[in-house]
């Protein structure tokens, strides 16, 4: 009797279930267990859960894998099916359509299991290495520094970038020039082996081509086999007003090199910290002091913003620690939603050394005051 768990129970639907009702709980538990989405020391469950709702849904979601399902229950669909052949046809990317691609770039289905290095379709996974093997190139992050008036006006940075990219004299084949690569012995050019237990098979990559079918007999002398060569490239990025930190700007194809085309490169963006302002979402913190005979009577004072001085009118009797909004003197939206406004609060501040006229003139203040 097979250890699996009922597909039916592993979605949490009933045996009647519609096709639309399969596909959006499919959704909803893609979301919650995408191992990228979950904390280290939960990803690996989250790659076991992940693996067994996405079985259940490649089987229920079709109607010929669905009844035989039904009738004959996982031994029907082990013995019928191999590992790879189960996932024939099963449209997961139209799942996920309209809510872009979670920052990993290209199919939301494709880059989960590349991420794991799990081989459904008889691909290589994200992980591989991109010259020699079959996939894409690996994204790259770098980080870069701008101040806030940078990130209040936009700005544009130049940096380098290391990274791996395909050899010039080989043309990322990893072949000395004249030669080219062959069919591997193994797999016999397949790229796949098939591992059996009993009428379960799973296809994975083959461990000495990594997956493309075709080795290298007589290496490039440039890049040892390997396909790709370590280079460094100068770009400039173009940052918009309003990023703030930990914000991402991605540069399509300025990643690494692979089989199947470069990866994206993902400029992270630092916001170095002000002697003045304070950010908080869109809106900017600053203090303004103020002496406390200016708050009893009231003032005009000068207060800085990004934009430049302003004067702000503070009434008389202003307590310290009252907040004065200076519309739209904030930050700009990333997305051009609006711009945020400037909070101000003053700080009245105390004399600490007054002479002794000046303490005869505080206690007649005091004595002439109300209790």
């Amino acid at each position: 009797m097979s250890s699996k768990r009922d597909y039916y129970e592993i979605l949490g639907i009933k045996k009647n279930a519609t096709a639309e009702d399969l596909k959006r709980t499919y959704r909803e538990l893609a979301l919650r267990h995408h191992p990228d989405r979950v904390s280290p020391d939960k990803k690996k469950d989250a790659e076991e859960k992940f693996k067994e709702i996405s079985e259940a849904y490649a089987v229920l979601s079709d109607p010929q894998k669905r009844a035989l399902y039904d009738q004959y229950g996982h031994s029907g669909i082990d013995q019928k099916y191999a590992y790879e052949d189960l996932y024939k046809g099963t449209d997961f990317n139209s799942i996920f359509e309209g809510m872009g691609d979670f920052g990993m770039g290209g199919g939301f289905f494709e880059n989960i299991f590349g991420d794991l290095g799990f081989d459904i379709f008889g691909k290589r996974g994200r992980k591989g290495k991109g010259g020699t093997g079959g996939g894409r190139g690996k994204d790259l992050e770098i980080a870069v520094s701008v101040s806030l008036e940078e990130a209040y006006r936009g700005t544009e940075k130049t940096f380098t970038a290391p990274r791996l990219e395909s050899c010039a004299a080989c043309g990322g084949s990893g072949a000395r020039p004249g030669t080219s690569r062959t069919a591997c012995p193994d797999c016999r050019g397949s790229g796949k082996r098939v591992v059996s237990s009993g009428v379960f098979q799973m296809a994975q990559p083959c461990g000495r081509c990594g997956g493309t079918g075709t080795v290298v007999q007589t290496p490039c002398a440039d890049c040892r086999g390997e396909g790709r060569v370590r280079a460094a490239r100068t770009l400039t990025v173009t940052i918009p007003p309003g990023v703030d930190n930990g914000s991402r700007l991605r540069i399509k194809g300025e990643g690494e090199s692979g089989a199947k085309g470069n990866g994206d490169l993902f400029v992270i963006i630092e916001v170095t910290p002000h002697r003045v302002f304070r950010r908080q979402g869109s809106d900017i913190l600053v203090e303004a002091p103020i002496s406390f005979t200016k708050a009893i009577l009231g003032t005009e004072a000068g207060v800085p913003t990004l934009d430049g001085g302003v004067v702000m009118t503070i009434p008389p009797g202003t307590q310290s620690g009252s907040v004065f909004r200076l519309r739209s003197k904030g930050m700009p939206e990333l997305r051009g939603n609006g711009i945020g406004d400037e909070l101000v609060t003053v700080k009245v501040e105390i004399p600490t050394h007054l002479s002794e006229r000046q303490k005869i003139l505080v206690k007649e203040l005091e004595s002439s005051l109300p209790e």
